[in-house]
């Protein structure tokens, strides 16, 4: 869409190149009718602003910043109106009932519960991929280190969350929604959060020590490279994509580290580029985004071009089915099964249709697609199964 200001000159002498530049911006000719009907700019501008509300994408914004999942869902504008309804998380009257508990008892408990987002602790069943894979799950003992490995890693992520909203405290007093966080909102004061922020990354330590040293120096890693996210590498391009996608890598390995399995090489690679391959998707559709509204983005989302995380999760998608590939040949080698030839079908078509949700920049949220995609799920679901045949038949 043109900017505003270009359209307003004086078009009282409308010819040639005023009719070329109205047909560039908006897609059409307007007619000359629009033109020489009377030389005001608003006759140009006003099919602008009309056909560029029709050509922006559906998308849903969520407390976080990020995207939704669905087409279809609320239009995000660049500047959200005011709103004085109670329901709505950017509204006025949403914040002042959030704060109206800041400094008691009750806001102080209830703050504390929401912050450690219990919600994000279902990426960390993670950590039973390697025993699943291991053929192990089903042995009380290994499923016991695979459950404190969750819950370690549960308390890391809660303590990396607190200490994340400390920081980015007065910035988020400023956005509209990230405000109401439990911290920015007043709930809980800073040295508490900090406080409580020491006590889950060191009981989180504490835990993994007592239960295995491979789990201790693995959990180590995830909070010192968390922290450094925390405190600027967020801001690094590419080494942002590379930060989130080894949480989860780090998962997968806390969850055979605490049971001391070993498991081939090509697992890990699947679980690392797997996880580069939705991250690049979630920071795509947050960059086509804001290319289409000019909604805000963080500042490391400003060296990223659509085309550069096209080439980053179209490659780490090639990658992730080769490295998938070579691990079910050698299932079938050391398990003497062709379920895990079969599982290739299933694995295959799920990154294609997921690649289509990243393709048209709605893949913000990689659970919510999961979850709102009954397909996908139905992939997942046989390709479990086709594993479940190979290592425990």
């Amino acid at each position: 869409m043109a900017d505003k200001n270009e359209t307003e000159v004086d078009t009282g002498k409308p010819d040639a190149s005023a009719e070329a530049d109205a047909a560039d911006s908006n897609g059409a000719h307007v007619g000359d009718a629009v033109l020489a009907s009377s030389g005001d700019s608003d006759a140009v501008a006003e099919p602008e602003e009309q056909i560029a509300r029709a050509k922006r994408v559906e998308v849903e914004a969520d407390a976080e910043g990020t995207i939704g999942a669905e087409f279809g869902d609320e239009v995000l504008e660049p500047v959200a109106a005011k709103s004085d309804d109670i329901k709505d998380k950017s509204s006025d009257a949403y914040h002042a009932k959030v704060t109206a508990k800041a400094g008691t008892t009750a806001g102080l408990v209830s703050g504390l519960v929401k912050e450690l987002r219990p919600k994000q602790w279902v990426k960390n069943v993670l950590v039973l991929a390697v025993p699943f894979a291991a053929g192990q799950i089903l042995n009380p003992v290994v499923l016991g280190h695979a459950v404190v490995a969750f819950i370690v890693f549960s308390m890391a992520a809660s303590g990396i969350y607190f200490v994340n909203d400390a920081i980015d405290v007065e910035a988020d007093r400023q956005h509209p929604t990230k405000r109401n966080r439990p911290i920015a909102a007043g709930l809980i004061p800073v040295p508490i959060a900090y406080v409580v922020c020491v006590l889950l990354l060191g009981g989180s330590l504490l835990i993994s020590g007592l239960t295995s040293t491979p789990l201790l120096v693995v959990m180590a890693v995830y909070i010192l490279v968390q922290l450094g996210y925390c405190f600027g590498l967020k801001h690094q391009p590419v080494i942002d994509l590379c930060i989130v996608a080894s949480g989860f890598l780090l998962r997968a390995i806390a969850g055979g580290a605490a049971a001391n399995l070993v498991i081939t090489q090509w697992f890990y690679l699947i679980v690392a580029f797997g996880s580069l391959f939705m991250v690049a998707g979630k920071r795509y559709a947050e960059v086509k985004l804001a290319l289409e509204t000019g909604a805000k983005i963080r500042k490391s989302l400003k060296a990223y071009s659509p085309s550069y995380l096209r080439f980053v999760w179209a490659i780490a998608a090639a990658i992730t089915i080769m490295c998938y590939a070579l691990w079910a040949y050698a299932i079938q080698e050391d398990e003497a099964s062709r379920w895990g030839l079969i599982s290739i079908i299933p694995m295959v078509i799920a990154i294609l249709r997921y690649a289509v949700d990243i393709d048209k920049g709605v893949a913000g949220e990689p659970e919510e697609v999961v979850l709102k995609d009954k397909v996908l799920m139905v992939l997942g679901a046989v390709l479990a199964g086709c594993l479940f045949l190979a290592f425990y038949l």
